[in-house]
């Protein structure tokens, strides 16, 4: 597992696990659920925040959220 803040624009991931209380129940309210997908789409020039696609809507997080947001890779089948 990965932290949401290590996660590069255009991927896709599955959110495992909020680790701090601090953040818990404001991302919940925000639609971050355990096994939500969500898709980076922007990182800002600095780096702080970042905008994520999740429950078919945009929103910004700053990088502290998101290093407490735990998230696995969405990996698509090949035929």
């Amino acid at each position: 597992m990965k932290r949401l803040s290590q996660i590069s624009p255009g991927i896709a991931v599955i959110i495992r696990q909020i680790e701090n209380d601090e953040f818990f129940l404001k991302l919940m309210e925000m639609g971050f659920i355990p096994g939500e997908v969500i898709t980076i789409e922007q990182v800002a020039p600095l780096g702080d925040p970042i905008s994520v696609s999740v429950a078919g809507y945009s929103l910004s997080l700053r990088l502290n959220e998101a290093r407490s947001v735990l998230v696995e890779e969405v990996y698509k089948k090949t035929a």
